[in-house]
C-alpha cells in the first residue's frame, strides 16, 4: 500500500517544527535570512530547504488574519517530473511506498525541461543536482515517520497509508467545514500530500500550473 501525508492546515499554528526536523534529519545546513517584513524565512524553498511553510496575510470582514501552507513535493500518482525526466535513474517511483525520489543522477537532466504543477524541485547550483522532499523514505522503510510528521506537535501532519490519510481527511473535513465553509480537500486523486484547507486554494497562493506550461523558465 502506497503512503500519503494528510496536511490539515486548521492545526497549524506555524511553529515551523516540520522545516527544523527536515534539516536536522537530512543533514541540511541553515540559510541566511533577513527581515523581509514576514515571518517566513527563508523566502522559498531551495536545494537545501525541502519544506516550508508558508504564510499568508488575509483580510475578512475587516480583520487581519493568517494563513499557513507548509510546502512540500507532492509525491504525485503520476509524477510529471519522472514523465519528462531524460535520464535513465535520475528520477523514480518507489514501488512500496509511492515516494518520488531523485537521485544524483539529476544533475545530469536538463532543469529547465523538468515538469512540476507544484513548481517544487530546486536546482543546486554548485552541482546541478535536483532536490526535493524524499518523503524520508529512508525512515519509512524501516518503520518510522517522516521527520516532520514525528515532530509536528498539533496533528497537524498526519502520515500512513494512502487510503486511511484520505478516509482520515474525508473525516477531518466535516468537522472543519463546521467552522470554515469554504474547507476544501484538494487534489486526492493526483498526489499523495492531501492538503485539507480552511479557505479557498487561492488564498494560499496554491494555483495548479497546467501541465503544458508547467516547467521551469
Amino acid at each position: 500500500m502506497s503512503k500519503a501525508f494528510l496536511i490539515d492546515t486548521s492545526k497549524c499554528i506555524f511553529c515551523k517544527a516540520c522545516q527544523v526536523a527536515c534539516k536536522q534529519w537530512n543533514e541540511l545546513p541553515a540559510e541566511r535570512t533577513t527581515n523581509r517584513g514576514s515571518h517566513q524565512n527563508p523566502p522559498d524553498l531551495s536545494a537545501v530547504t525541502w519544506t516550508l511553510v508558508r504564510v499568508k496575510e488575509v483580510t475578512s470582514n475587516g480583520e487581519v488574519g493568517w494563513l499557513f501552507f507548509k510546502d512540500q513535493c507532492r509525491h504525485c500518482v503520476d509524477p510529471p517530473c519522472l514523465m519528462s525526466a531524460s535520464v535513465p535513474g535520475s528520477i523514480y517511483k518507489d514501488k512500496d511506498t509511492g515516494a518520488v525520489v531523485y537521485t544524483e543522477k539529476t544533475k545530469y537532466e536538463s532543469f529547465e525541461d523538468i515538469m512540476c504543477p507544484y513548481n517544487i524541485p530546486r536546482q543546486d547550483p554548485n552541482t546541478g543536482r535536483l532536490f526535493k522532499c524524499t518523503m524520508c523514505i529512508d525512515r519509512v522503510k524501516n518503520g518510522l515517520l517522516p521527520a516532520c510528521v514525528k515532530a509536528c506537535p498539533t496533528g497537524a501532519l498526519q502520515f500512513g497509508d494512502r487510503d486511511e490519510m484520505l478516509a482520515l481527511g474525508q473525516q477531518r473535513l466535516k468537522a472543519v467545514k463546521a467552522v470554515h465553509r469554504n474547507a476544501e480537500l484538494v487534489d486526492v486523486d493526483e498526489v499523495s500530500a492531501f492538503y485539507l484547507l480552511t479557505e479557498e486554494q487561492d488564498l494560499y497562493g496554491m494555483i495548479k500550473i497546467p501541465i503544458d506550461r508547467a516547467v521551469f523558465a
